[in-house]
């Protein structure tokens, strides 16, 4: 939806989850405020890439702003529900995502970009594409990196076999 703009300040909940058989899985990430669900298609290499992201921007800001305990931050993977909710209808897919972080409030912030396509018979119009930020606490981000990974991991066994028809010659 081009143009869209949503904040969700803080979040309930953020989620990756997929749907669909192991090779014809549809990655989606969630997030929540009170009645408001924002879902958002992914792509399988995003999934992974935040969940790496996350992780080491904790490692740093637990150097830089250490939690009030100075432990670093761990969660238990009971601690959060990572199932996704209904209704899942995704807004759009997901182009690019970035990460920040607000010191004052010690909050990190997901930002979801709308992937915007223009067909070559279309006059180039500026078309802003949509924009959700997603605020989070240290503990959130941590089982959605640690959550997402696990979404990954669980797709098939050899990844040679990702949806492509292989061909070895000896």
């Amino acid at each position: 939806m081009p143009g869209t703009e949503i904040e969700l300040n803080p979040v309930d909940f953020i989620t990756v989850g997929t749907i669909g058989p192991k090779g014809q899985r549809v990655f989606h990430l969630q997030a929540g405020k009170e009645n408001q669900i924002v879902s958002f298609v992914i792509e399988k290499e995003q999934a992974w890439a935040l969940s790496e992201a996350i992780k080491e921007l904790i490692d740093d800001l637990d150097k830089r702003y250490p939690n009030e305990n100075n432990e670093p931050t761990e969660v238990n993977p009971g601690d959060f529900d990572m199932e996704l909710r209904e209704p899942i209808e995704p807004i759009f897919r997901v182009a690019q995502m970035g990460l920040g972080y607000d010191e004052e409030r010690n909050l990190i912030v997901l930002v979801a970009q709308e992937l915007v396509i223009t067909s070559p018979e279309e006059e180039t119009t500026e078309q802003d594409p949509g924009v959700v930020r997603m605020w989070c606490d240290r503990p959130q981000m941590q089982a959605l990196s640690s959550h997402a990974l696990e979404i990954v991991q669980a797709g098939r066994a050899d990844p040679r076999q990702n949806g492509r028809v292989v061909y070895y010659w000896t």
